[in-house]
């Protein structure tokens, strides 16, 4: 066993393994529209492709917990087939899985995030949880922390969604999500208040994203390539692994790659 999920172990393997395991990886992801060219697992499929590579350099010491394959895609819910929670139905799951898992013996947790809708709430979640159940709690986006990798490869201003970064992470990572015959750009909308909510504008807001993309993604998901998505995903595995072995304060060379 070179990673410990938690979803493909007996009991007595987890007992093993927590003599050892200092903390527990949360995927979270969400299932809604993508644009004509990727599943709508798509968020949810990257969150815990992610968590399982950060599992396998961190092993023995983390454990990857199930996906919480839902989250707040309200802003998706004129596309069919999104499935949205509330932010506080969110808080409350993840609320109810870290108290499970401080039951037997874990104290360290990272919410590993693959959609950008769930920020806020996870931001919120992280104070809450903290405080109430006294636990250290920490979340993160699985490739934000890859700048270096993103301002080399992808060229469209507005991109995060179906767009030539995500499509080439999952072209790494999870092939399988990609409808590559439809691959295409995204269908903006020129005008429109969205334009004025965006973030780094002076005021921010609710809007829904065909207000802002007519097929529902943005950037140019035809750039995409296999090797953008390894270039991203690597260094932000990098990076996640360093701050983690920190948190974890243990000596890198004690991970048993």
């Amino acid at each position: 066993m070179n990673c410990y999920e938690l979803a493909k172990m007996t009991w007595e393997e987890v007992e093993a393994s927590l003599e050892k395991v200092r903390l527990a990886i949360i995927p979270v992801g969400a299932h809604e529209q993508h644009g004509p060219h990727m599943v709508e697992s798509c968020d949810a499929v990257l969150a815990e492709k992610m968590a399982v590579k950060l599992g396998e350099r961190l092993f023995p010491y983390v454990l990857i917990t199930p996906t919480v394959n839902m989250g707040v895609s309200s802003h998706h819910m004129n596309f069919p087939g999104t499935i949205s929670l509330k932010p506080t139905t969110l808080i409350a799951l993840l609320k109810d899985i870290v108290s499970s898992l401080k039951c037997h013996g874990i104290q360290q947790f990272l919410f590993l995030n693959s959609h950008g809708g769930n920020q806020s709430t996870l931001d919120v979640a992280v104070n809450l949880i903290t405080e109430e159940l006294e636990v250290e709690v920490f979340y993160a986006k699985t490739t934000a922390s890859a700048k270096k990798a993103i301002v080399k490869n992808v060229k469209s201003t507005l991109f995060g969604h179906s767009c030539e970064r995500e499509v080439s992470e999952a072209f790494y990572l999870a092939p399988e999500l990609i409808r590559t015959e439809k691959l295409q750009k995204g269908e903006i909308q020129e005008t429109g208040r969205w334009k004025h909510l965006r973030p780094g504008c002076a005021l921010q807001g609710f809007y829904h994203y065909e207000e802002m993309t007519a097929n529902g993604c943005i950037g140019d998901a035809s750039q995409a390539e296999f090797e953008i998505g390894r270039q991203i995903v690597e260094e932000a595995l990098d990076n996640l692994s360093r701050e983690l072995i920190k948190v974890l304060k243990i000596k890198e060379d004690a991970i048993l790659h």
